[in-house]
């Protein structure tokens, strides 16, 4: 990234640079050597076309209607028609960070010049990244297969000055939009049209934004556990590095390594190391670091997934600028089937159940206040009776985990075949990342009500301080919630630490 913005030059973008351009942080520039390759690949597409050869979804019909040609003359109306044809979404608008974000990874797929297409072509999807026009885009339509095509046709509408785009904070018809943007409508020339709709870029994109966003998640309820375990006065003996080296698992290491430093240094666990007549912890404590260890490791399986596909091209047919033998000059296969994209989504939806499930029942310890050697009120209820302190925040939170039950259900588990048989085997990967997403929103809430309730029962071990880790989260959650000294609504403190999960506040 540069100080004038991300330059697109052909290699794999990364997650991060995904997210600022998505979420608005930086612009788009098309580098030189992307605009060389894009221009050699455009030029022996023209060469193998005049060579008279039959070349899928250039001068022939598409999916089932591939058997059909199409005559000279009409070439650019085809890719028209395609895109026209194709905008068959349905359901709520996806987000705009997720509609930008899936603009971006298309252009850096076209960029590595495989695809045939004009330099002119992506710096027009460039110019509606960085003018701030974003296509108003339904969020269901996708069996994620030939590409995300519905979703990407809606897309590329406004690029040809059709649909409907946000732009200023108004929903505009896509040409209104282009007027104020000060941009053109394209006309798209051979293979173009299929080009801007034959690729995984949706579920790319929504994949690499539900990451980063993974990541904030995942260290908050890091934070949250290890705050749970001083506020019940737990133990820190299941955390010793010789119990993981012996399980050998990476992620299990990890959190515990990482659960150790954050109480690091508490006064609370050696005040009752004597006398203390329990044995073990709860395995929602105890467990902790292989249950989330667990976790880690699906995530950065997951996530290993994700940035391979960033770097890819997943378009149909692909061009071979450089093939010695002509008629391998275009290539039709299956690159944009989204199968790898779908295992990685269902997994991360797996994973995510796990590390809101373990984080609800910290929170249901607390909260019953049940163990003698930790003096809590029962949900600690300022005055319990007169008051019921946070006992529905536990319900909360097990609503939560009800509904992740359902998300992590694969999607990609059932096939529905389309395009009359030719297309007799699809991944659904747009659902896994839709769900994904949904899946992050309730895991950081989860997640906001342990950090809720485990502040408030550390208030419980006062004058004794926890370690420095845990210490500065509890300042965190401090700045937005106040301790309870009556009822109050509980809706806007989660809110509140929700917020403060996913800007990063407690990755630390």
């Amino acid at each position: 990234m540069s100080n004038n913005g991300i330059t697109v030059t052909g290699d794999a973008v990364s997650l991060w640079e995904v997210e600022a351009v998505a979420r608005g942080k930086a612009n788009v520039v098309l580098g030189e050597t992307a605009r060389v390759r894009l221009e050699a690949a455009h030029t022996a597409l023209e060469l193998v076309m005049a060579e008279g050869q039959v070349l899928y979804g250039v001068n022939t019909g598409f999916g089932s209607l591939a058997r059909q040609r199409v005559s000279s003359d009409q070439l650019r109306q085809i890719q028209r028609n395609l895109i026209l044809s194709h905008a068959a979404g349905v359901g709520d608008p996806l987000a705009d960070e997720v509609v930008r974000g899936m603009l971006f990874v298309l252009t850096a797929s076209l960029a590595r010049g495989f695809s045939g297409v004009r330099p002119r072509l992506v710096e027009g999807v460039i110019a509606l990244l960085n003018a701030g026009v974003t296509p108003i885009v339904p969020s269901a339509g996708s069996v994620g297969a030939s590409g995300d095509l519905a979703p990407l046709a809606h897309a590329a509408l406004v690029l040809i000055g059709e649909g409907e785009a946000h732009f200023q904070g108004e929903r505009l018809s896509g040409r209104v939009a282009l007027e104020r943007a000060r941009l053109a409508p394209l006309e798209l020339e051979a293979k173009e049209g299929l080009a801007l709709i034959n690729g995984t870029h949706l579920m790319a994109a929504s994949a690499a934004l539900s990451l980063a966003d993974i990541e904030r998640v995942f260290s908050a309820g890091l934070v949250a556990a290890a705050m749970s375990i001083d506020a019940c006065r737990g133990t820190d003996e299941f955390l010793d590095a010789r119990v993981h080296q012996a399980r050998r698992q990476d992620g299990q290491s990890e959190v515990a390594s990482r659960l150790r430093a954050l109480i690091l240094g508490s006064e609370i666990v050696p005040s009752h190391l004597h006398n203390d007549p329990r044995v073990q912890d709860p395995y929602s404590l105890r467990c902790a670091p292989q249950v989330l260890g667990a976790a880690l490791d699906g995530i950065r399986f997951a996530r290993g997934l994700v940035e391979r596909e960033l770097g890819a091209v997943t378009d149909n047919p692909l061009i071979f600028a450089d093939a010695v033998l002509p008629e391998r000059r275009v290539v039709s296969a299956g690159n944009f089937h989204g199968l790898p994209l779908a295992l990685a989504l269902d997994t991360l939806c797996i994973c995510l159940s796990h590390v809101a499930g373990i984080s609800e029942r910290r929170v249901y310890y607390i909260l019953a206040a049940s163990d003698s050697e930790n003096r809590l009120n029962p949900h600690l209820s300022p005055i319990p009776g007169t008051h019921s302190g946070l006992m529905i925040a536990q319900y909360t939170a097990a609503a939560c985990c009800n509904e992740l039950i359902g998300l992590a259900t694969p999607a990609s588990v059932a096939n529905i075949p389309t395009s009359a048989g030719m297309e007799d085997y699809n991944s659904f990967g747009a659902y896994a990342a839709y769900k994904v997403r949904r899946a992050v929103e309730r895991v950081a809430q989860v997640v906001s009500i342990e950090l809720l309730c485990a502040a408030e029962a550390l208030e419980y071990q006062r004058p004794l301080r926890s370690g420095a880790g845990v210490e500065q989260a509890h300042v965190t959650v401090r700045e937005v919630v106040s301790r309870r000294t009556e009822d109050r609504p509980p809706a806007p403190d989660i809110l509140a630490l929700s917020q403060l999960i996913l800007s990063g506040r407690f990755s630390g």
